[in-house]
C-alpha cells in the first residue's frame, strides 16, 4: 500500500519534469525557427559568426519567445483558478468583463490616439482592470443568489456592455485604417514583443503566478462551499476575492501585450488535470507549464508556417476547439475533470 502511495505521489513530479524538458526543447527550436534575411537562422554557430543573426535573436526573438512563456502560463493558471473558485470547467480568465475591457480599450486608445503601442496597451490594460472593477460592485449591489452567482452574473452584463461598447467604436471607426487596426490587435499576437513590452508585464505577471503558486494547496478547500471552507480554518470569501483579483490582473496585463488570446485559460486547466489528477498541488503548477508551452509553440507556428505572420489568437483558438471536441468525445466528461 505504502509502495503505491509513494508511486502516485511520484508521478506529477514525473509529468512536470518530461514537461519542462519538453517545453525546454521547444524554446531551442523556436530560438533557431522563423524568416532570416540569409541562409537562415539554422545552428549557433550562425549566431557566432554572424552579427544580424545574433541581433535578430537578443532583439526580437528571445524576448518573443519569454513573452509567449510567461503569457501562457498566466492565461493558464489564472484560468485554473477561476474553474475551481467557480467550481465550473467552462470559465476562463476573461469571465469578469476583463477581456472585453480590455478589447474596449484598445480599441478606444486606437481610435482616438492611433495605433500607438505602448498608449494601447496602457488602455487595455485599464480597462481591463475597471471591468473587473464594475463587476465586483455590481455583483455587491445585486440582492439574490450567493456571491458567485452575483458574481457570474454581473460579468456577463459588464462584458456585454463592453462588447457593445466595442461594436459602436468599430462602427465609427475608419475602416481605411483604424477599423483594421482594432481587427488585427483583437485577432492576437506578438509581433510588436520586445524587451520593454516583456520587462511593463513582468512584475505583474511574476507576482501573479508566484501567488497563485503559493496558493495552490488551499484552493482544493476553496472549491468547497463556504461552510466546508470555515470548518478547515480558513476566510473563503476573502480568499476567494484575493486570488480572483491576483489572477484578473495577470490575465489584464498578458492580454495587454497579446490581444484577445483564446482558449489558453479554457483547455489547457483540462489538459493539466487529465495528466494529474485534480489535486491543485499538481495541476496548477503543470497548467502553468502547458500553458506557456502551447502559447509558444502556437507562436512559433504563426510566425514560421507562411511567408506573413499568422494571428495569434487564431492558432491557440483552432488548437483549442480541436481538444476541446477531443476532451468531450473522450471516455472522461469535462464535468469530471474539475
Amino acid at each position: 500500500m505504502k509502495d503505491n502511495n509513494q508511486a502516485r505521489k511520484l508521478k506529477p513530479a514525473y509529468v512536470i519534469l518530461i514537461l519542462t524538458l519538453i517545453t525546454s526543447i521547444v524554446i531551442a527550436i523556436s530560438l533557431f525557427t522563423g524568416r532570416y534575411p540569409k541562409a537562415g537562422i539554422s545552428s549557433p554557430t550562425i549566431v557566432l559568426t554572424d552579427d544580424l543573426a545574433l541581433k535578430i535573436l537578443w532583439i526580437i526573438r528571445i524576448p518573443r519567445i519569454l513573452s509567449a512563456l510567461l503569457i501562457g502560463a498566466v492565461l493558464a493558471s489564472s484560468g485554473y483558478v477561476f474553474q475551481m473558485l467557480f467550481a465550473n470547467p467552462l470559465v476562463e480568465p476573461g469571465f469578469l468583463g476583463v477581456s472585453q475591457g480590455a478589447a474596449f480599450g484598445a480599441a478606444g486608445s486606437i481610435l482616438l490616439f492611433g495605433y500607438i503601442p505602448v498608449l494601447t496597451q496602457i488602455s487595455s490594460a485599464l480597462f481591463a482592470v475597471i471591468g473587473l472593477i464594475l463587476s465586483f460592485s455590481l455583483a455587491s449591489k445585486f440582492n439574490f443568489g450567493g456571491w458567485i452567482l452575483r458574481l457570474i452574473l454581473a460579468g456577463i452584463a459588464v462584458s456585454a456592455l463592453f462588447s457593445s461598447g466595442l461594436g459602436l467604436l468599430k462602427y465609427i471607426a475608419d475602416p481605411m485604417s483604424e477599423l483594421q487596426d482594432i481587427t488585427f490587435w483583437l485577432l492576437g499576437g506578438l509581433w510588436n514583443a520586445d524587451w520593454k513590452t516583456l520587462l511593463s508585464i513582468l512584475f505583474i505577471c511574476i507576482i501573479s503566478l508566484t501567488i497563485l503558486y503559493l496558493y495552490r494547496w488551499r484552493l482544493n478547500i476553496l472549491s468547497l462551499d463556504n461552510r466546508s471552507a470555515h470548518a478547515a480554518g480558513i476566510s473563503p470569501v476573502f480568499e476567494k476575492r484575493l486570488l480572483l483579483f491576483i489572477a484578473t490582473a495577470g490575465t489584464a496585463a498578458a492580454i495587454s501585450v497579446s490581444g484577445l488570446v483564446g482558449w489558453v485559460g479554457l483547455i489547457v486547466p483540462h489538459l493539466a488535470r487529465k495528466l494529474v489528477g485534480s489535486d491543485s498541488r499538481f495541476a496548477l503548477p503543470v497548467s502553468m507549464i502547458l500553458g506557456a508551452l502551447y502559447l509558444l509553440i502556437c507562436d512559433t507556428v504563426g510566425r514560421s508556417l507562411l511567408a506573413g505572420e499568422l494571428p495569434l489568437g487564431i492558432l491557440t483558438s483552432i488548437g483549442g476547439a480541436l481538444l476541446f471536441i477531443i476532451l468531450l468525445t473522450s471516455r472522461k466528461s469535462l464535468g469530471k475533470t474539475i
